[in-house]
């Protein structure tokens, strides 16, 4: 009776043993995804990636995804290189940046941003090129007040500068009173300064300035998806070309292109690419 009793606990013990390495224990990180994610590049897409990584982490907990906000050129070295897991840029790939795969994962609107008390609520795409290389220097040529023109904009080699001058068409042209090194430094300049214009990532503008519409047409989630708001952006994720993401890499790449992330997306002021 004894042995029989010894017997049956051995079985029962060898089958929790099984249960355990089947996951019957702490399934946090029950996919065997581990180890470090790094991720690098636009400034840009801070908001919206540090909300895709704690909602991905939820999921894979073994994994430590981080973030080193650096630039969209940058992003697309560090890619390019190796030296980064994911690269992100908030601009199009140029001629000669061919050395990653590139996916679109979110479309964003750059907003043109004065102050409250503006009475500008307009301005055509061909009025803001004007302001933004000296050909318009007086609110008053636009419907605003007698006043000169406080140009603000961003740092050369930043995204939003990219792709703001890239979409204007006014590269190598651009005459900025300030360039600034982030869409918080510009929006906080313009918030202070009742003659300047500026303009910002839609997710990251508040109360503390106001949007004006270009051509007609608002800035807002519904036009980046029919894409009749005429400046807007791709935001993208990239990996070094030829090569095969790590599994964490690959998982994370899924996990943004998924249904499940375009709420994320959406809160984070930016439309999930379609």
């Amino acid at each position: 009776m004894k042995k029989k009793v010894i017997g049956l606990l051995a079985l029962l013990l060898a089958a929790l043993v099984l249960l355990t390495a089947c996951g019957g224990g702490d399934t946090s990180a029950g996919d065997g995804l581990s180890g470090r994610l790094s991720l690098n590049g636009s400034t840009s897409t801070e908001r919206v990636i540090a909300a895709l990584m704690e909602a991905f982490q939820e999921e894979h907990s073994g994994v430590t995804p981080t973030f080193d906000a650096t630039g969209s050129g940058a992003g697309i070295t560090s890619a390019t290189e190796g030296t980064a897991d994911i690269g992100l840029s908030s601009r199009h790939l140029r001629e000669g940046e061919d050395g990653v795969d590139a996916i679109v994962f979110a479309i964003d609107g750059l907003a043109v941003v004065v102050h409250p008390d503006n009475p500008v609520t307009d301005l055509s795409t061909e009025q803001i090129a004007a302001i933004y290389t000296g050909a318009i220097t007086n609110w008053s040529e636009v419907g605003g007040e007698d006043a000169p023109i406080a140009v603000i904009g961003r740092e050369a080699g930043s995204g939003s500068r990219g792709a703001f001058d890239d979409i204007m068409g006014i590269e190598d042209q651009v005459r900025h009173d300030q360039e600034l090194n982030s869409g918080g430094a510009v929006i906080t300049a313009v918030a202070t300064n009742p003659f300047a214009i500026g303009y910002s990532s839609l997710s990251a503008v508040g109360d503390t300035v106001r949007i004006v519409s270009v051509n007609g047409i608002p800035c807002t989630e519904a036009t980046l998806l029919d894409g009749s708001y005429p400046i807007q952006r791709p935001f993208i994720l990239m990996t070094q070309v030829g090569t095969t993401p790590s599994a964490a890499a690959q998982a994370f790449i899924d996990f943004v292109m998924s249904p499940a992330a375009r709420e994320i997306i959406s809160n984070a002021g930016v439309v999930q690419a379609r």
